[in-house]
């Protein structure tokens, strides 16, 4: 169900850090327990209960992903401290990243073993910031600083920590004098382009989300909040 009534999503973490990613004593709690049944009905018999596990919690984790790009609201991430492994992710499933001075981000996985491509990562890394320094981040797993990610253009920009939230919020604020269905249309072009395979459908895309826009409410209000010198009332939709 979508919420019209919010219209930009602000999303930070608690304390020193971002997020750190999965606790490695909990991922062997987590490998101590049974996966529901009803996720084992569509395992095949022979694969081994460790893996049925595995995957049973990366795929519900995956879902949170998914669902930040799936909603209809711009999502601003906020970030001081670490942001680790699922917390890499975490900033990178945002629509625009502010960092702290003092925020770092590693995706983790591969230093333990794992696969540097984590919940997404391979697929939203290299679109953000290019091929070559997403494949130096993936394979390494080193850490990268906020002026570094402020360079390659990970982060719109660095502030204070104290700072942090009063920036998202004036960015929250210009997008607040937009239409709502032009934001929503406007995400979802660009989720959709993502995946185009060419420019004439990433073109077609657009067009149909102007083409909609210019026979709604939005548009008549912002053309004669225009004339009239003045901020669009929008209505919620």
């Amino acid at each position: 169900m979508i919420n019209l009534d919010c219209r930009v999503v602000i999303m930070r973490g608690e304390g020193k850090a971002f997020c750190a990613g999965l606790d490695l004593k909990e991922s062997s709690v987590l490998q101590k327990r049974k996966v529901p049944e009803e996720y084992q009905k569509f395992q095949h018999i022979n694969i081994p209960e460790g893996i049925k596990r595995t995957h049973y919690y990366q795929a519900r984790m995956s879902q949170i992903i998914l669902k930040m790009r799936r909603i209809s609201q711009p999502i601003i991430a906020i970030i001081n401290g670490s942001a680790v492994g699922g917390g890499f992710t975490l900033t990178m499933a945002a629509d625009i990243r502010i960092a702290s001075e003092n925020a770092k981000f590693s995706i983790g996985a591969i230093n333990i073993g794992m696969s540097g491509g984590d919940l997404g990562g391979s697929y939203f890394l290299p679109r953000l910031i290019g091929m070559s320094r997403a494949a130096e981040i993936l394979y390494t797993g080193k850490f990268v600083y906020a002026s570094e990610a402020e360079r390659n253009g990970y982060v719109l920009k660095v502030v204070k920590k104290e700072e942090l939230l009063n920036t998202a919020i004036e960015l929250a604020k210009e997008m607040l004098h937009k239409s709502p269905l032009g934001l929503r249309l406007t995400k979802e072009a660009i989720n959709l382009s993502l995946n185009s395979p060419s420019l004439t459908n990433a073109i077609s895309l657009d067009n149909r989300a102007q083409t909609i826009c210019s026979v709604s409410k939005d548009m008549v209000e912002a053309a004669q909040a225009f004339y009239e010198k003045r901020n669009p009332k929008y209505g919620l939709r």
